[in-house]
């Protein structure tokens, strides 16, 4: 189950670190009361002793709460380099609403405050973390490092995110040239994590998915957390009546009536998802649908997952 916060709009940009807390801290609520109650932000400091090792690491006042073995773990046995990848081309913004809560969010804000609750756990596990922002351009790249201040960098950078946009904002999305760049810039063996709706105007699912192998290639592991509206964008459960629709990154538009279209439309978005997810797989990319409607437990289990697999 989501914590759920009693804030009702998300106009206290300052507030996205607070925010971040509250989500991990309900998270780990949940996770203790679950059957998966062995995962655990805290893990970074020790791991449990094999038989055999030496005995002189043994944390024996743990053992002494526990009444299990456990050995301490250096810094170079914890830290794990990850970088956290924001798509912030316009199709992001959908959908447009006058207000948003944390029961209501467009791709950008849910992508944001998803990142915000990782860098939380990050900062609880030790690891280094960076972060880059794209559009049509490389718009902001950090190297991964730890530490408070760089962190609170990040939230800075993030707020500017949420900061309302002119209503004509037109960035398409250059997913495929970012994560090339980024496959070049980032550090060897780093854990890069995407979040993107991956609809790119100009490139073909196959061009998309040879820059994730890039990533890959460069010893890279990769999560994409590929977020859409599941009601509107995939179910497309509009009424039966003429609308106006609208490419928030072309800023074409087609009136139609919505029965018109439906069934094209569902083919056409199955399609597309079914030929990501294969494309993914294919490529060893971890991939989860992420719809923004659903919280951030979809978001912050799959990351624990696979950092557990890593380490």
């Amino acid at each position: 189950m989501d914590y759920t916060i009693d804030f009702t709009a998300l106009t206290q940009y300052d507030n996205l670190e607070f925010i971040a807390k509250q989500v991990v801290e309900g998270f780990i609520t949940g996770l203790h009361k679950s059957p998966l109650h062995g995962f655990s932000v805290e893990f970074a400091e020790h791991r449990q002793y094999n038989p055999g090792e030496p005995t002189k690491h043994i944390d024996w006042k743990l053992y002494a709460k526990t009444d299990k073995l456990f050995v301490k773990r250096y810094e170079e046995e914890t830290n794990l380099r990850c970088h956290l990848v924001i798509d912030n081309s316009s199709s992001m913004y959908f959908p447009v609403q006058e207000q948003y809560s944390l029961t209501s969010l467009n791709k950008i804000f849910f992508s944001v405050y998803a990142a915000a609750a990782l860098i939380q756990i990050f900062k609880a596990q030790r690891d280094a973390v960076g972060l880059s922002v794209f559009s049509d351009t490389l718009e902001l790249h950090t190297r991964a490092r730890g530490g408070t201040i760089h962190q609170k960098m990040l939230y800075r950078e993030l707020e500017k995110i949420l900061q309302p946009i002119p209503v004509d904002r037109q960035k398409s999305s250059m997913v495929t040239d970012t994560l090339h760049t980024i496959a070049e810039r980032i550090n060897k063996r780093s854990l890069v994590i995407i979040f993107s709706d991956m609809f790119e105007t100009e490139t073909n699912t196959e061009e998309l998915l040879l820059a994730l192998q890039h990533l890959r290639h460069n010893k890279h592991e990769v999560i994409l957390f590929h977020t859409y509206h599941k009601k509107m964008e995939f179910d497309f459960a509009f009424e039966n009546r003429l609308y106006k629709f609208v490419d928030m990154e072309s800023h074409d538009e087609i009136k139609v009536h919505s029965n018109q279209i439906r069934e094209y439309y569902q083919q056409a978005i199955g399609d597309f998802f079914r030929e990501l997810t294969l494309k993914c797989g294919r490529y060893q990319v971890d991939m989860v649908v992420a719809d923004i409607n659903k919280g951030f437990n979809q978001i912050l289990l799959p990351y624990l997952i696979k950092r557990q697999q890593l380490y």
